[in-house]
């Protein structure tokens, strides 16, 4: 049986996203401490646990079909590599940081400066975009040590939170991109495993939504019902069932996560009562 190949992080947060992903999407794995290599017991899949800078040749090559791997990692070392899917998760920024003592004006400050960066390339496209020179220090490694021993004037990496720029005495001034996890895609997948590949995207783009909706009960008296409606979306629109309280109606709908709270306070005003909130496990359109 024909079998797609994915390859995700080795370990790691990415790591822990990716797998949570695959359980949301109803795909078991059969893996065991320090394996590399695990099957799926209900889905035609292999996993390969592979360091994230090692994956894009792994799609390059054919050695694997997909990958779940940061957009940040793509842009540096696999450009010709295309994405099926943004999955929303493990976000970050790209950015140059120096010491807080320094005064920043602009990006020109970096002109003749030294960066410390695992994104060599990244930060030269950014630079050469820019008309900015700068001497660039490749590190594998933690970089953001490099200005505190006098290595690098600044440096360039990745930055979730920013606490570990602040930890080191440094901080954020340029965010030169945004990134999250994707799927990507070889390109020497065959025609038989593109079809096992739609077949996860379906699955993949069922969980997404449910991760930005919320399934919204509310009771809404009838006199009122026009007006709560029209506040509310919905998949196609909303459902209204009569209650057992005659002149009270019962709403169902779905509502996004980023506009969950307006929509709440604009339906209290409205009359709506006795609102329940709870989660969509999967939404299949």
């Amino acid at each position: 049986m024909t079998k797609i190949r994915i390859a995700i992080q080795k370990s790691g947060r990415l790591n822990q996203d990716s797998l949570q992903i695959l359980k949301d999407c109803g795909i078991s794995i059969d893996n065991g401490k320090d394996q590399l290599k695990a099957s799926s017991r209900n889905f035609p899949m292999e996993v390969f646990y592979l360091r994230n800078g090692d994956i894009p040749q792994y799609l390059r090559d054919g050695v694997v079909d997909i990958a779940i791997i940061g957009e940040n990692v793509l842009i540096e070392k696999g450009e010709d590599i295309s994405i099926a899917e943004k999955l929303g998760f493990s976000k970050c920024k790209v950015s140059l940081a120096v010491p807080k003592s320094v005064k920043y004006g602009s990006l020109q400050d970096f002109e003749g400066k030294r960066i410390a960066t695992s994104y060599p390339n990244t930060v030269q496209k950014y630079l050469n975009e820019k008309g900015v020179k700068a001497d660039l220090h490749i590190i594998s490694g933690s970089v953001e040590i490099a200005p505190n021993i006098g290595l690098a004037d600044a440096i360039c990496d990745i930055v979730s939170s920013g606490s570990t720029l602040f930890k080191n005495n440094l901080k954020e001034v340029e965010i030169m991109l945004k990134s999250e996890a994707v799927l990507a895609v070889s390109p020497l997948i065959s025609e038989e495993r593109k079809l096992i590949l739609k077949k996860l995207q379906f699955r993949i783009q069922s969980v997404l939504r449910a991760r930005q909706s919320k399934y919204v009960l509310l009771n809404a008296p009838d006199d009122k019902l026009k007006s709560i409606l029209h506040l509310l979306p919905g998949m196609r629109s909303p459902t209204v069932l009569p209650l057992a309280e005659e002149g009270w109606s019962s709403v169902h709908t779905v509502i996004q996560k980023d506009k969950f709270w307006d929509v709440i306070d604009e339906l209290k005003k409205a009359g709506a009562e006795g609102i329940l909130v709870c989660p969509i496990e999967k939404m299949v359109l």
